[in-house]
């Protein structure tokens, strides 16, 4: 995509203006920005001033994935302490309004109507769940705001070139798949899989990904189950899948499911696979109610700071982290992981944001597109951030993990799936 000219080149652009022309005019009605950049004149300012930005996130705050609702605790955390702290984000304070969609998607189209038309937001920042940013990336693209980080791994949100304004922020589903794939072929070149899958694109996203990953090698999928976000439990299709004969089970799930999924597997006295959670339901809040000795040496894979993990004790980022969220948000637990997603998800915000030439709608959607291994400090080592032309996926590496005791281990490098695998191709 086209970068917008250089700071220094603009701004000699625009000393050919006349000097009362300091304004840079929103193309809708709420537009009200400023810029001396003569480049960005014409581009959509609604949401942003000299003084304030303003955003809009979309959560299931109810509902069966209401676990995710402590994300925009550690977003809220972030933005109250740079606000407070920092000047904001290039002098502008922030203020982020979150709504409940109760992980249902005309509720999420509706709230994003809401967002945009009534609340004029700058851009949606984190919209969350593969159904619900299915449903509004459709309206986000016509309006043309930037749909920030969507909490969400599907594939598509990189790889669909007709929504420029909709990108993704943690890893999608099918690289993390490789990842698990990638482990197997080292650890059980041989294993039979059953599979447990959420039915929506964000399960199948993950399964097929898995499938394409596991291609010419020995491991094979035995027997798959789906499920439905309104089924009341999983147990039935957990009985079926212990008598598959696998020796390893891949739990495609989301949290509430994958807490009834490991609990369920710890009844199975008969059945003993390597239990594999995706990234998505393995915090320590879902595990936590299953019991700490049911699922010893379960694995999964992570890209940021865990909380719990006492290496980060006297990590920089993390004292801050726990510091903050204690002091803006003081009813929030720091060891819940979920708070420390939002905090870092806003500090990628803050740095897209930061490196955006023109302080529009546009200049956003033009920096969160051109990340060139951009350090977030919240990551783990050796994961950044990096997008550019043919590459919509900001963070594609990410490192295995066992859950050991009460908490989880990491072991192993960290895993570049581009290098790995090569680009994702949604299937």
């Amino acid at each position: 995509m086209r970068r917008t000219m250089g700071r220094t080149a603009a701004m000699s652009a625009a000393a050919l203006l006349l000097a009362s022309a300091a304004a840079c005019g929103g193309r809708d009605e709420g537009g009200g920005g400023s810029t001396a950049e003569g480049a960005c004149e014409g581009q959509q300012t609604t949401g942003i001033t000299d003084e304030t930005i303003k955003l809009g996130g979309i959560y299931p705050l109810s509902g069966p994935a209401s676990a995710y609702g402590a994300i925009p605790k550690g977003i809220k955390a972030y933005f109250d302490y740079v606000n407070a702290e920092k000047d904001g984000i290039d002098g502008r304070t922030v203020e982020f309004i979150v709504r409940d969609d109760g992980y249902q998607p005309p509720k999420a189209v509706e709230e994003a109507r809401r967002l945009v038309e009534q609340e004029q937001v700058f851009a949606l920042f984190q919209t969350l769940g593969t159904p619900s940013t299915t449903a509004t990336w459709d309206y986000a693209n016509q309006r043309k705001v930037p749909q920030v980080f969507v909490a969400t791994g599907a594939s598509k949100w990189g790889t669909d070139g007709e929504h420029p304004w909709t990108i993704g922020w943690q890893p999608n589903y099918i690289s993390e798949a490789r990842v698990y794939a990638q482990y197997l072929k080292q650890e059980k070149p041989n294993a039979k899989v059953a599979v447990l899958f959420q039915n929506d694109d964000f399960g199948e996203d993950l399964l097929g990904g898995f499938k394409k990953a596991i291609e010419g090698s020995g491991i094979t999928i035995v027997q798959e189950e789906s499920y439905e976000v309104s089924d009341p439990s999983v147990e039935p299709q957990m009985r079926d899948l212990a008598g598959s004969g696998a020796d390893v089970f891949l739990n495609v799930t989301t949290p509430k499911f994958g807490s009834q999924a490991l609990a369920a597997d710890a009844k199975i006295r008969d059945w003993n696979p390597l239990h594999i959670v995706n990234n998505v339901a393995a915090s320590v809040t879902v595990l936590e109610p299953v019991g700490f000795d049911n699922v010893q040496g379960v694995v999964s894979a992570t890209y940021y700071k865990d909380p719990n993990d006492p290496q980060w004790a006297d990590d920089a980022e993390m004292k801050l982290y726990r510091e903050k969220l204690k002091q803006y948000v003081p009813n929030a637990d720091p060891a819940v992981p979920y708070h420390a997603f939002g905090w870092a998800v806003a500090s990628s915000f803050h740095k897209t944001m930061e490196a955006a030439e023109c302080k529009t709608r546009e200049g956003l959607r033009d920096s969160m597109r051109n990340l060139a291994d951009v350090e977030v400090p919240m990551l783990l080592p050796g994961v950044t951030m990096q997008t550019g032309e043919g590459d919509g996926f900001p963070i594609e590496s990410m490192q295995m993990m066992r859950f050991e005791g009460e908490r989880w281990h990491l072991f192993g490098d960290v895993i570049d799936t581009r290098k790995a695998f090569g680009p994702v191709q949604h299937p």
